[in-house]
């Protein structure tokens, strides 16, 4: 039992550890990343009663549904509500990059509990495939989305536009993932690989373009100051 916890939650905290250690600034504080965490874990299963109702009532059960609907657009809509209706009003939630950080955040609790599951249910021989794709797509979910809600919570004259994208992008990704998995049964490593490489290039994309943002608030502060202790 011991072993399945470890392989379970080891993953994701080491993709945590990561995504947190990416933030060149202030990073926020371990409690509310902690906190966020556990919103995420918690959603697993309202989720799985939703999803298993769904199989028992055999509605929806075409593999295009059941990636898009259920699992892709079920899962981020979760997410997404949780990290608007909790996370969005913490004042702790001062950059874009702490979009990021917490948007990981909740998709790694998701991502810990669900992975724990499977790994009681099937064996912890799966440990290491489960930490190398699902998991670390929850991650890049979590960054996606992070990105965008950083972005519209600093952008306020695109924010609608772009809190709709947060939502959007990450069930298509997250469809797409499950619908290779659905839909290509037998080769389903030969176009996995590829769109999980092309997801973590947009994901460490995504974190650049945050810092680079708050690098550049950090100089344009920085104008400012000096050119007022000259006035």
């Amino acid at each position: 039992m011991f072993a399945i916890l470890s392989a379970g939650i080891a993953p994701t905290l080491a993709l945590m550890s990561f995504f947190y250690l990416k933030d060149k600034f202030n990073s926020e504080p371990i409690t509310a990343v902690i906190k966020t965490f556990f919103y995420g874990a918690l959603l697993v299963f309202p989720i799985m009663f939703i999803q298993y109702a769904f199989m028992e009532e055999g509605v929806g059960q075409t593999a295009l549904i059941r990636s898009f609907i259920l699992t892709g657009l079920l899962e981020e809509f979760f997410k997404w509500f949780i990290f608007l209706y909790t996370v969005y009003k913490y004042t702790e939630f001062d950059s874009f990059y702490d979009g990021i950080t917490y948007g990981v955040s909740i998709s790694l609790g998701f991502a810990a509990v669900e992975n724990i599951l499977y790994l009681f249910a099937h064996g912890i021989e799966y440990a290491f495939s489960r930490a190398l794709f699902p998991v670390s797509s929850h991650a890049l979910f979590g960054v996606i989305m992070g990105y965008y809600l950083g972005k519209a919570r600093f952008n306020e004259s695109k924010s609608k536009r772009t809190l709709f994208l947060a939502l959007v992008i990450p069930v298509v990704l997250h469809g797409t993932y499950d619908f290779i998995l659905e839909a290509y049964t037998s080769n389903w490593m030969y176009i996995l690989i590829p769109f999980m490489i092309l997801l973590w290039a947009l994901g460490l994309r995504k974190v650049k373009k945050a810092n680079q943002y708050r690098s550049n608030d950090v100089v344009v502060y920085l104008d400012t100051k000096k050119q007022s202790e000259i006035q």
